[in-house]
């Protein structure tokens, strides 16, 4: 089972979805980003690299910036700058990981799986928003 996020520009998550392991990061990004309705930019990983996936993020109103995979002719560029954000992405998973039942699979079916992963989320943004005086 792969897990795929959406986060906001403060790393908190947006979105989630579950696939099974051997489906290809392409073929669920459009269902991901689709129904979000994004502004601004999205950036993404060489594996969600596609047309119909910079399709659906472009008509929603976003731009791309997606690199090439390096099977490609035509290179697409990106802005190394903002392609940097992509590890707000990469920090959240790490963040997840703390949760020891979420790091560890304990919990083996897929809905079971995807409630933990909720639980925790929202305990990402309880701890953000809640107040330290």
């Amino acid at each position: 089972t792969k897990i795929h996020a959406v986060v906001n520009g403060s790393g908190l998550p947006v979105r989630l979805l579950l696939t099974p392991g051997q489906a290809s990061d392409k073929t669920t990004a459009p269902e991901l980003v689709g129904p979000l309705g994004l502004t601004g930019d999205v950036v993404g990983d060489r594996g969600y690299f596609g047309q119909a996936v910079i399709a659906a993020i472009e008509a929603s109103g976003a731009t791309a910036h997606i690199p090439s995979q390096s099977n490609v002719r035509v290179v697409r560029t990106v802005d190394r700058d903002l392609y940097r954000e992509r590890n707000k992405v990469e920090r959240f998973f790490n963040r997840l990981k703390h949760f020891r039942g979420i790091a560890t699979r304990y919990f083996k079916t897929a809905t079971n799986f995807l409630a933990a992963l909720h639980l925790a989320c929202s305990r990402l943004w309880i701890r953000h928003y809640e107040s330290t005086t």
